[in-house]
């Protein structure tokens, strides 16, 4: 069973928080979306300890440190935050001891530590030192067995944020009883990581509506020339989409946008295809836009999957993926759907029906 913050005895959450978040977005939309956790854990704790991480650094990097990350959460606050730049834990230590209560510190980048990404137990013991219970609302990176999300929970009484919560609240409603029609929409540029929910939902979903690298890989399977179109060029990767091409509710494009080479959208036939059968859905998910949208006259196919979603009243919808959710944003329809995912690949493999390292740690 997993410990809720929402659900805690409000005795066991005296002390200090250490409150693990995803800062590793464009903008602050993952930010925000701890908001109520964090003025949850000022209302019943002492202070906040914030671990957090930017980028894939190999030690080191300025140009990866949440200095600029701690700045706009205090102004999101309107808080006064310290940021720890050291990478001395003990001293760390001994700076949140001192402080006054209510106090809430920003550690640097995790990942310039050599045992976040090893999972590392001594490291994540040290991590542990800084509070007194533990609280993953890191959604976005809980797929990953790093020692902040899955070690750590070994060493402090732990619990699953607000976010974390309506995570795996809406994630499981899609997955375990979606209302029919069911659509799943797929797209991005990694083709590799659809596969698992294709695998899971291939007797569930009503269609499949393929866009992006998936879709180009898919084609060039069926032998429509894509050119030097953005695909999947691994030998298991094609045998398994090989495979996916004959699933009788697969929908992929009847035509294309060609930049030069490159296909770059969908055309605007499939994008009416793709907005019928979202009309009639009753269960929308959906991760990972239908091409190049940042370029100049390649946004058609996304916007169009975007708005029909959006005009659907009747459908429970669910849309994540860093790049997604920016998109809406920009179009001022991020408010158009039931619940959107502040995570990317934490979502496709939750959806794949595999059990994320950090929902696991907080189970145990």
């Amino acid at each position: 069973m997993i410990s809720y913050l929402s659900k805690a005895d409000k005795k066991n959450l005296l002390g200090t928080a250490l409150l693990r978040l995803d800062f590793n977005a464009e903008d602050e939309w993952r930010m925000k979306a701890a908001l109520p956790t964090i003025h949850f854990l000022l209302k019943h704790s002492d202070k906040i300890v914030i671990l957090s991480h930017r980028g894939r650094p190999e030690g080191f990097n300025q140009k990866l440190s949440l200095k600029k990350d701690a700045d706009t959460l205090a102004k999101l606050l309107g808080k006064k935050i310290a940021f720890i730049h050291d990478l001395d834990l003990p001293k760390i230590k001994k700076s949140v001891g001192d402080s006054k209560k209510g106090s809430i510190f920003v550690l640097e980048n995790l990942r310039f530590f050599k045992g976040e990404a090893e999972n590392d137990k001594k490291f994540a013991q040290e991590l542990a030192s800084l509070g007194d219970f533990y609280v993953n609302d890191a959604f976005a990176v809980s797929h990953r067995e790093n020692a902040s999300i899955a070690a750590i929970t070994e060493f402090l009484p732990s619990f699953a944020g607000l976010e974390l919560e309506k995570e795996i609240k809406f994630l499981s409603k899609a997955m375990a009883k979606p209302k029919k029609p069911l659509v799943v929409i797929l797209g991005g540029a990694k083709a590799h990581d659809k596969l698992g929910v294709l695998r899971y939902f291939k007797n569930k979903a009503d269609c499949f509506l393929i866009g992006g690298a998936s879709a180009n890989t898919l084609l060039f399977i069926s032998g429509v020339d894509i050119k030097s179109s953005l695909m999947s060029k691994d030998k298991k990767d094609i045998k398994d989409l090989r495979r996916v091409l004959n699933y009788k509710n697969l929908i992929i494009p009847a035509d294309v946008k060609f930049q030069g080479e490159a296909i770059l959208d969908i055309g605007e036939r499939t994008a009416a295809i793709f907005s019928e059968k979202i009309k009639n859905a009753r269960t929308i998910i959906w991760s990972g836009p239908m091409g190049a949208f940042e370029k100049k006259g390649f946004s058609g196919g996304t916007l169009a999957v975007a708005k029909a979603i959006a005009e659907n009243k009747k459908a429970f919808s669910v849309v994540g993926g860093g790049e997604t959710v920016t998109f809406l944003e920009k179009h001022g329809l991020n408010k158009n759907f039931s619940f959107i995912s502040t995570g990317g690949g934490a979502m496709l493999d939750f959806l794949a029906g595999k059990k994320l390292h950090g929902i696991k740690a907080l189970e145990r």
